[in-house]
Formats: structure tokens, C-alpha cells, sequence
């Protein structure tokens, strides 16, 4: 008899995925392991096995979701886009939503967990790198005006971020469009260039 096949690298995404998703709906506080588990099609000893409390379970779906986010953007900025294309994607991607739900589940635990309260801080310094490195390029390339690289990514940051709460809250005043144009728009005013609309076409026209 052949030896039973090991898929934990199989089902560990598969309940990261079943816990961004079931987090996202009903939130941290009323997300069960065992709706994690019939969603994700499995187990509750087997979430258990991997995760040993609900706020683990939410840092780390958040940190799996974070990833394919990154890998997505990754992707799209390699396509030869200027740094001002470069910028305006991330502007884009920030605006279409995705993980901010669990984010604000995050943010709100992060006042008293410790562990959430490092997911958060860990998360935070990714997504300024991330900027801050679109920065840098523009300034070595003569496309953006000599900035401080990490200034003008906290600044933009700190701006995405509230601009997104009151996009996923479903504020009528601030859609994800508005967030687009609006980031868009400091981000001129940090690099002094022209930051392009829409170089990829993620966002759906208002």
C-alpha cells in the first residue's frame, strides 16, 4: 500500500481562504472555528491543528490574503510601467477594497492583542515600503522631485487608509472612485508629477 499523501500544504491555505472570508462577513467576534472549518470544508481539530485561537486564525488570514495582494501588484508593476504608473497602481489597488475589512477587525483588536497588535504593525511597514520603494525609483530616475521616500509613503498611507474605512463603512460620499482620485491627487502634490488615472484599468469607471 502506497503511503497516505500529505496535503497540509493544501489544506492550510484552504482554511486561511475559509477565514478571510467568514472574518470579512461576520467578524472576528462572531466567527466561530467551527464556521471556519464547514467552510472551508474540513474540521475543527483540523483548524485547531494549525491555529490555536481566533485572533492567530485573523492575523494570519489577513498576513494569506496580504500575500496575493503583494503578489498581484508585484506582478503588474513589473510590466515596464514609469514610476508614476507604478504609483498610481497602487493607488488603484488600495482603492478596490479587498482585505480592509479584516483589516479594521485588526485595527480595532490591535488596541489590546499583542499579536494583533504586531500583525499590524508588520502589515503597516509592508504597504509603506511598498510605496516608499515607487518613491525612491522616481526619484532616481529624475521623474519625481527630490522627497523624502518615507515621508511621502506614511503620508499617502495614512491617507489611503482612512479614505478606505469610509469606503468599505459604505460611506455615500467616498467611493472607491473618489479614494482613487483623491490619493491620486496628493500623490502629485508629495512628487510634484503628474500621476497617471488609470494605467491598468482595475478600477471600474464611477
Amino acid at each position: 500500500m502506497s503511503p497516505r499523501p500529505n496535503i497540509d500544504h493544501i489544506r492550510r491555505p484552504q482554511i486561511l481562504a475559509a477565514a478571510a472570508e467568514v472574518i470579512a462577513e461576520r467578524g472576528i467576534a462572531a466567527t466561530r472555528v467551527a464556521d471556519v472549518a464547514g467552510r472551508a470544508g474540513t474540521s475543527t481539530s483540523a483548524v485547531l491543528y494549525w491555529f490555536g485561537s481566533k485572533e492567530e486564525l485573523l492575523a494570519e488570514a489577513l498576513m494569506w490574503e496580504d500575500d496575493l495582494f503583494y503578489a498581484d501588484v508585484t506582478e503588474r508593476l513589473a510590466e515596464g510601467y514609469s514610476p508614476a504608473e507604478r504609483l498610481a497602481l497602487l493607488i488603484e489597488a488600495a482603492s478596490l477594497g479587498g482585505g480592509w475589512t479584516l483589516w479594521m477587525e485588526l485595527w480595532s483588536r490591535a488596541l489590546r492583542d499583542p499579536q494583533a497588535a504586531e500583525a499590524r504593525e508588520n502589515g503597516d511597514l509592508r504597504w509603506r515600503e511598498a510605496i516608499a520603494e515607487v518613491v525612491r525609483d522616481g526619484c532616481e530616475s529624475g521623474d519625481f522631485e527630490e522627497v523624502d521616500p518615507d515621508q511621502v509613503a506614511l503620508t499617502l498611507s495614512a491617507l489611503l487608509d482612512g479614505l478606505a474605512v469610509q469606503v468599505t463603512l459604505g460611506d455615500s460620499e467616498v467611493t472607491a472612485a473618489r479614494m482613487n482620485q483623491i490619493g491620486r491627487t496628493m500623490a502629485e502634490r508629495l512628487v510634484s508629477c503628474q500621476v497617471p488615472e488609470s494605467p491598468s484599468r482595475w478600477l471600474a469607471p464611477a
